[in-house]
């Protein structure tokens, strides 16, 4: 980090860059303020007028994170849900967010993961590479009972 002093209205203009460049939550906005020596007004006054302008809005940002991490990704809820706490979004937006993700979409990425992953390992038992699957996909971030009830139905 270069230490140039900035003005006000430059700071200010450089976080509605780091906003419009893609979305962001506050956390990550506030963690990029720290680089610039601001008194906690500024701080306040930067963030408030974000919000106002809506460059920094975190229920867009929540929801296109979950849309990109599951439809790019991969990733099952549990592993978006952990992420998007560690960026501190308060758990009622996460939940309400999820309506991004389309059950159908949900479960037909499950089964290509899963197919995709059971396949692709040789020389193991029957067992084996059912129990590293699930484990692979638990590691992606999919539920238990909804592995579960997925093998269910195609008779794994």
């Amino acid at each position: 980090m270069d230490h140039k002093s900035y003005t006000f209205l430059e700071i200010k203009q450089k976080m509605v860059n780091y906003c419009v460049y893609q979305d962001r939550c506050h956390q990550e906005v506030e963690q990029k303020m720290r680089d610039f020596l601001l008194v906690p007004e500024a701080k306040e006054e930067i963030l408030l007028y974000l919000m106002r302008e809506n460059y920094l809005n975190e229920e867009r940002f929540t929801r296109s994170y979950i849309r990109g991490k599951f439809y790019i990704k991969s990733w099952g809820r549990n592993k978006i849900r952990n992420h998007l706490k560690f960026k501190g979004v308060p758990a009622k937006l996460i939940n309400k967010s999820f309506d991004e993700i389309d059950e159908a979409d949900y479960e037909k990425t499950l089964k290509k993961l899963w197919h995709d992953y059971y396949y692709k390992q040789k020389g193991f038992k029957e067992y084996q590479k059912k129990s590293k699957t699930i484990k692979y996909l638990l590691g992606k971030g999919f539920e238990y009972e909804v592995i579960q009830q997925t093998l269910s139905e195609i008779g794994k």
